[in-house]
């Protein structure tokens, strides 16, 4: 299949990844995706089988997911399939965690629950405090030189903090690789904050999370039919009017491609230049992801896209 041969490099280290990926934030999340209610362990193993197949093989998980669960049942399926994967996860920099050293700490203890001697993305999930930004990056640079992580990356900086961790992490002579924020049609921030462009420029990879806004942009939910639990809360009734006409652009390009609403919306993303990684809790979701992957939509449907987004309620 054409997507299979699809790679994007994790410029400037060699990684190569296809450019749609799996996130794994469902993976042992109760309170909000209803893990061990509405999908299972055994729904989780045949979504994983379901990526390998369709290609796409680069997994992002982190300690925080589910407390840890996320990381042990990808360690166990990759045991288990024994075909290579590329995974990346996150340390969360807790205010009570104060020393450098605890972020190679918390990464060996990620190593532990996936089974594996080292990672190929590490990343520091948000710039808290107490400690700083340069603080953390030092210890990622520290992460690599112990031979635990091939690259590492940020997440859920703003252009400031990204170039500040940046700058340290070239001090050590260490790439900063990625940093992984919130990017969909529901969410253009990274466009319209300078973000993308920075990323752009310091030839750090976008990655995208939440790029279907976690399910809004699937035409699953309108406002008589609300997303479940706690995500219903948010979005309902007018609210959810608000993006209808923006999901009715998806769907009429999507049929001009033999496409669905979320693969229209993801390979947006990917003509972009970010690497969508969407979440999944089956088997059937991640058959529907692969689809955003082998074709690209036109400049003027990209367009129509973004003015429809323009006329909707962000997130």
């Amino acid at each position: 299949m054409e997507h299979k041969r699809q790679r994007v490099t994790l410029i400037p280290s060699p990684i190569q990844i296809p450019p749609l990926g799996l996130g794994a934030w469902q993976w042992g999340d109760r309170l909000l995706w209803g893990y061990g209610r509405d999908y299972t362990d055994a729904d989780l193993r045949a979504a994983f089988d379901a990526a390998l197949a369709a290609g796409v093989n680069f997994f992002d998980t982190a300690e925080s997911y589910g407390g840890g669960r996320s990381e042990r049942l990808l360690g166990e399926f990759i045991r288990s399939s024994g075909n290579p994967v590329s995974v990346a996860t996150k340390f969360m920099p807790y205010p009570w965690r104060l020393q450098r050293r605890h972020l190679v700490d918390k990464l060996r203890r990620s190593l532990e629950r996936l089974g594996l001697p080292r990672v190929d993305l590490y990343q520091v999930h948000w710039p808290m405090p107490p400690r700083s930004i340069e603080t953390w990056a030092d210890a990622l640079a520290d992460a690599v030189e112990a031979g635990l992580t091939r690259a590492v990356g940020v997440s859920n900086f703003n252009v400031e903090q990204l170039r500040r961790a940046h700058a340290t992490l070239a001090r050590r002579g260490v790439a900063l690789t990625s940093n992984q924020v919130e990017y969909s049609l529901l969410h253009r921030a990274p466009e319209r904050n300078g973000l993308l462009a920075a990323c752009r420029e310091l030839n750090v990879t976008l990655i995208a999370y939440s790029p279907l806004a976690k399910g809004l942009l699937t035409g699953k939910y309108a406002p008589g039919h609300p997303p479940p639990g706690l995500r219903g809360r948010r979005w309902r009734g007018q609210a959810l009017t608000s993006i209808q006409p923006l999901v009715a652009r998806l769907r009429e390009i999507g049929a001009r491609h033999g496409k669905t609403p979320s693969q229209v919306a993801l390979n947006w993303l990917i003509y972009k230049g970010a690497v969508p990684i969407p979440g999944v809790k089956n088997a059937a979701q991640v058959q529907d992801n692969a689809g955003a992957l082998g074709w690209s939509l036109k400049p003027d449907e990209v367009a129509v896209l973004d003015q429809a987004s323009d006329h909707k309620r962000q997130l």
